[in-house]
C-alpha cells in the first residue's frame, strides 16, 4: 500500500516533469529578458518585433524580476539580450560611479557582454509627490524635504537597496524621514490615495501626468544619467547578426516623449505590449493567446512545479521521517534542520537558488522542494512514534524484522498523518509557486505580477482564483488517496 503511494507519487513527478521540459514553441534560437516594470517588458517587446522583422525566431522572457536577477540570466546564458540603462550599470552592476559610455563598454566586455548605443531617451530617477500637495508644503526640490521629517515615504523595493537609491540618497541630502518598501507599482496607488506622500519615479512614467505628479528638483545631481541601452552577449553577433544589427539599429530612435507615449498605451490604455511595440516598428503584431489557452498553459506550469518539487520532497523527506522517529536524538537534528528551512524567507530561497540552476522553473522548483520538506517530515515523524507500543512490541515479538514491521505494520497505521502532512506540503506548494513567475518559473504567479503592474483586477484573478481551486483541488484528490489506501479494516475503526 505505502509502495503504491510512493509508484503513483513518483509518476507524477515524472509526468510533471515532461511538462516541465516541453520545447518552445516558437523554435526561439535566441531570448530577450526583461524586468518586471512596463518599459521593460515593452523594450522587450520591441527587441523581440526586431526579431520578427530580421527572420529571428526570438522568445520574450518578460517580467524576470529586479536588476540582479536579469543581469545573471544574461551572464549565465539564460538569456541573450535584455534592456538597460548606463546609471544602473554604474551605480549597481559594475560599480564605476562616474563612469562614461566607453569605460562601461570596456568593462563590459571583459565579461563577454556587449552595449548597444543610447537608444535616444533618458530615464532616470526622481522623487515626486502630488503636485497640489508639494504646492501646500511649498516643496520644490528633494532638499526641500529635509523641513518636513513627518512625510510618509514609501520606495520601490529595488530603490530600497540600491547603491544609487534611498541609502545613498538620504547620505546625499541629509533626509530624516524613514522609508517603506513596496512595490513600484502599487507605490503610485499610494500616492494618489494618501497613504503615502513621496516615492521614487522613472522619468518616463505614464502615471506622472496622469496623476498629476510634482517632479522633485535633484539639485545636488544625485542621480546619475540612465541613457536606455540593449545589453547583449558577445556570442549573439554570430549566431544572430541580424537580430544584433537591428537591435543596434534602434540607436537614437525612441525620444523620452515616445517613451512616454508608449508606457500610457500599455498602463493607461490597457493594451498589449506586444501590439503597442508592433505599432510602433510598423509590422504586424503577433497573434494573442486567448484567455483560455493562456489559463491552460499557467496552469501546466503551475502543476509542474508543485508536482516535481513534491514528487521530490516525498522521495527525501519520507526516509528522513522514518530516521527521525526511529534514532530520536539524530531526529532532533532532522526535525530542527527542516524547521530553519521553513523560516526562511521564500523570495529569497527562490533567489538564492538561481546561481545553482539558472533562471526558470528548475531555481524554484528546489525551492518548493525545501519548503515541502517540513511538513512531511514532521508528520512521518509524528505517525510513527504515535503508534501505540503495545502494538510495536506485539509485532517485535511475533519475530518481525524491522523493515517488515516498517512497511506491513508501523507505516499504514501511521498513513493518514502522514498524507496530513503530504496534503499541507501540496496546498503550501500551491500558493507559494506563485513567486516563481519572479524568476521566469511562469505559473500562475505570471498572471498575478502583470496584474499587478498593469493595475488589472482581471489579470490578477486569472491567476489567484485558479491558484486557490488548484490548492482545493490537490487537498480534494489527496483525500480520495488517503481513502483507497487505508484498509478497509482501519477505516472502519477510525468511524468507531
Amino acid at each position: 500500500m505505502t509502495r503504491r503511494l510512493l509508484a503513483l507519487l513518483l509518476l507524477c513527478c515524472i509526468a510533471a516533469t515532461g511538462w516541465a521540459q516541453q520545447p518552445d514553441a516558437s523554435g526561439a534560437r535566441v531570448a530577450v529578458g526583461s524586468k518586471s516594470f512596463t518599459e521593460s517588458v515593452v523594450l522587450g517587446e520591441i527587441a523581440a518585433g526586431l526579431g520578427r522583422q530580421s527572420g529571428t525566431a526570438v522568445r520574450h522572457r518578460r517580467q524576470l524580476g529586479g536588476t540582479r536577477i536579469v543581469w545573471r540570466a544574461l551572464l549565465g546564458g539564460e538569456i541573450d539580450a535584455y534592456p538597460e540603462y548606463t546609471g544602473t550599470l554604474a551605480q549597481e552592476l559594475l560599480r564605476m560611479p562616474g563612469a562614461d559610455l566607453d569605460a562601461l563598454r570596456a568593462e563590459l566586455a571583459r565579461r563577454g557582454i556587449r552595449m548597444t548605443a543610447p537608444l535616444g531617451f533618458d530615464n532616470s530617477y526622481a522623487l515626486g509627490m502630488r503636485a497640489a500637495h508639494a504646492q501646500e508644503l511649498g516643496i520644490r526640490g528633494i532638499a526641500d524635504l529635509r523641513d518636513h521629517p513627518t512625510l510618509r515615504f514609501g520606495f520601490g523595493n529595488e530603490f530600497m537597496q540600491r547603491a544609487d537609491g534611498w541609502p545613498g540618497l538620504r547620505a546625499a541630502y541629509r533626509l530624516p524621514q524613514d522609508a517603506n518598501g513596496l512595490d513600484h507599482d502599487l507605490a503610485y496607488r499610494g500616492l494618489a490615495s494618501g497613504a503615502i506622500d513621496v516615492t521614487d519615479l522613472y522619468r518616463t512614467d505614464a502615471e506622472i501626468p496622469y496623476y498629476d505628479i510634482a517632479v522633485l528638483e535633484d539639485g545636488r545631481g544625485h542621480f546619475p544619467s540612465y541613457q536606455a541601452v540593449f545589453l547583449y552577449r558577445e556570442d549573439l553577433a554570430e549566431r544572430a547578426p541580424e537580430w544584433v544589427a537591428a537591435l543596434e539599429g534602434l540607436a537614437g530612435r525612441l525620444d523620452a516623449e515616445t517613451m512616454r507615449r508608449l508606457n500610457a498605451r500599455v498602463k493607461l490604455d490597457r493594451e498589449a505590449e506586444s501590439a503597442v511595440a508592433a505599432d510602433w516598428l510598423g509590422i504586424d503584431a503577433p497573434q494573442a493567446a486567448g484567455r483560455w489557452p493562456r489559463l491552460w498553459q499557467r496552469t501546466r506550469e503551475h502543476l509542474a512545479l508543485v508536482g516535481i518539487s513534491l514528487g521530490l520532497a516525498l522521495l527525501v523527506a519520507l526516509p528522513l521521517g522514518v530516521l527521525a522517529a526511529r534514532r530520536p536524538r539524530l531526529g532532533q537534528g532532522v526535525l530542527t534542520f527542516t524547521g530553519l528551512l521553513q523560516t526562511l524567507p521564500s523570495l529569497a530561497v527562490f533567489v538564492f537558488m538561481i546561481p545553482l540552476f539558472g533562471i526558470g522553473a528548475w531555481p524554484a522548483i528546489a525551492a518548493l522542494f525545501l519548503y515541502s520538506l517540513l511538513p512531511i517530515v514532521r508528520n512521518t515523524h509524528a505517525g510513527l512514534t504515535g503508534i501505540p507500543r503495545d502494538l510495536r512490541e506485539t509485532a517485535a515479538a511475533i519475530g518481525l524484522r524491522p523493515t517488515t514491521r516498517l512497511w506491513r505494520i508501523e507505516l499504514p497505521l501511521a498513513l493518514r498523518t502522514i498524507l496530513a502532512g503530504i496534503k499541507t506540503a501540496a496546498v503550501i506548494n500551491v500558493g507559494t509557486a506563485t513567486l516563481g513567475a519572479l524568476i521566469g518559473a511562469g505559473g500562475y504567479g505570471q498572471s498575478i505580477l502583470a496584474g499587478i503592474r498593469l493595475d488589472d483586477i482581471g489579470l490578477i484573478l486569472e491567476g489567484a482564483v485558479p491558484a486557490a481551486l488548484l490548492a482545493l483541488a490537490a487537498q480534494g484528490a489527496f483525500e480520495l488517496v488517503e481513502r483507497a489506501l487505508t484498509p478497509r479494516g482501519l477505516r472502519l475503526a477510525a468511524r468507531r
